[in-house]
């Protein structure tokens, strides 16, 4: 890799340049060559920092760029917030790449083998770190490298491999790229064969994969109604304003449909401006709006001194039949690690009402729907996590999701989200139903497709049928414990070969 500044500024670049891949470009094929440039460069590294320092430099460009969306929550209160932003992306995107630097630490030990095998151990210790930074804490699992084949037929893969495994297929197909391309640059024609077949490999099983468009709906499945009341994050609790949102969101509930009536009504997270104890007012007002359809809508709540981020489920009454408290809450948004420490510098939540966070609920649970059936429920950031809703989903008919992305700005934030719900969906086998505030609201199919969606910046419904389910899936069964097999057993692999140099003068095979 790099050894000198101006080559990790470089290294950078390629990192930036592979974050292409993520929406709302969708450039898979820059982040497959972008990484493989890279493996191409991989000379051995004699010291642990150098190696470190190198797969650094290259995370630290992937989510400076990735992530470039972050600083838009700190501009909705330009005030009290505004200052923290670039820290947020610098700081954030430095420490993300930490995991990359200790992906790069093992190539110092593999180098001293055969050379072909330093991209092999960088595709699986770099799905490794990706594995790991979606994991331990509380879990970042947003722009992973195999989200980059959310847009391609790739990502059918999903419902068998999971996203880790979707990562391990982008960064194992730019070693095969790079291992072959050196093999024709060394006159081994044996690797370089072996290395191209990714190519006419990856182009057979297009066609295979390619889900094609969404068929016909079906005219007896339940309607599904997707309310996007569009209110930016800026004025959303202005309490001069709340009356307005609030008959905004009633006025859309109750137009009456072009077709049969909706079975279920979705509102976004916090849609009601209100805490519960104070909203039955407009909570009876909703479901007067409603009619005959089951309402789900986001709220907060408030149990003495701890507050919820909590999903509703009501019908014909203002008294909720289901709630579900939101269990995995977004650090530094709905709570803040370290907090008392931190509010002394002036550092609070920035999605809770009044700064001060909000307390987790017990974890991700089913409900029964009239006339749906069982639907797993998720607020925002909880369906960022493949493994947790896997857990939680099988058996349901469909997912169903609600957000608020006003706090993501207009364009990268937004896009990825939907992205993600779109890989839950492959995953599960299931539908998902999300609402969304300002946008991107969208009824999404098992196989991942969006057949009906509202845009960003725009207030309107969706009224459409719910599609069908595909049945449990593979990675609903097994999870991300396939992915992590072949992972390991990549760098065993790699390890025997390190143990055996092969003969510079031996002819390859």
């Amino acid at each position: 890799m790099a050894q000198t500044p101006l080559q990790r500024i470089a290294l950078a670049g390629a990192g930036g340049a592979m974050a292409l891949g993520q929406a709302p470009w969708g450039l898979w094929p820059v982040t497959v060559l972008a990484l493989t440039a890279v493996m191409l460069s991989l000379p051995p590294r004699d010291r642990a920092r150098a190696a470190f320092s190198d797969g650094w430099a290259l995370g630290f460009g992937y989510f400076l760029v990735a992530m470039h969306w972050i600083v838009a929550p700190f501009q909705v209160d330009v005030e009290r917030h505004g200052w923290m932003a670039p820290f947020a992306l610098v700081l954030m995107a430095g420490g993300l790449a930490l995991f990359w630097g200790l992906a790069a630490l093992p190539l110092r030990w593999l180098a001293r083998g055969p050379d072909r095998i330093a991209p092999f151990a960088l595709a699986a210790t770099l799905a490794l770190a990706e594995l790991a930074r979606s994991l331990l804490a509380s879990g970042l699992p947003w722009a992973l490298i195999g989200h980059s084949l959310v847009d391609s037929p790739y990502a059918q893969l999903a419902a068998g491999i999971g996203p880790h495994g979707l990562t391990l297929a982008v960064t194992g197909m730019a070693a095969a790229l790079a291992i072959g391309m050196h093999g024709l640059s060394a006159q081994r024609f044996g690797p370089a064969l072996a290395g191209l077949l990714a190519l006419p490999l990856a182009a057979v099983l297009w066609p295979f994969l390619d889900p094609g468009p969404a068929p016909p709906p079906d005219p007896a499945a339940p309607i599904i109604r997707i309310v996007q009341p569009n209110v930016a994050q800026a004025d959303k609790w202005d309490p001069d304003l709340v009356e307005t949102h609030v008959t905004r969101l009633i006025t859309l509930t109750a137009q009456p449909p072009t077709g049969p009536a909706p079975t279920l009504v979705v509102w976004p997270e916090t849609a009601v401006p209100y805490l519960q104890e104070w909203a039955e007012p407009v909570l009876t007002a909703a479901v007067r709006a409603a009619g005959d359809s089951v309402l789900i809508t986001g709220i907060n709540r408030r149990e003495g001194d701890r507050y919820f981020n909590t999903l509703l489920a009501l019908q014909g009454q203002s008294i909720p039949f289901a709630t579900v408290d939101k269990s995995h809450l977004a650090p530094f948004g709905e709570y803040i690690p370290a907090g008392d420490v931190l509010a002394r510098f002036g550092i609070q939540g920035l999605a809770s009402g009044d700064g001060g966070g909000f307390t987790a609920g017990t974890g991700l649970r089913q409900i029964e729907l009239p006339g749906i059936g069982r639907i797993l429920p998720l607020i925002c950031y909880e369906g960022i996590f493949a493994e947790e809703v896997a857990r939680a989903a099988r058996g349901a008919r469909a997912l169903v999701l609600i957000t608020n992305d006003a706090w993501f700005g207009q364009n990268a934030g937004p896009a990825q989200h939907l992205a993600q719900a779109r890989l839950r969906a492959i995953e599960q086998g299931m539908p998902l139903i999300r609402a969304a505030n300002t946008g991107i609201s969208a009824l999404i199919d098992a196989r991942g497709r969006v057949v009906a969606q509202l845009p960003l910046g725009q207030a309107g419904v969706i009224d459409h049928p719910l599609p069908p389910l595909r049945g449990t899936t593979p990675y609903q069964r097994l999870g991300d414990a396939p992915a992590l097999i072949a992972m390991l057993a990549i760098l065993a692999l790699c390890a025997g070969l390190r143990r055996r140099p092969i003969d510079p003068g031996a002819r390859p095979t």
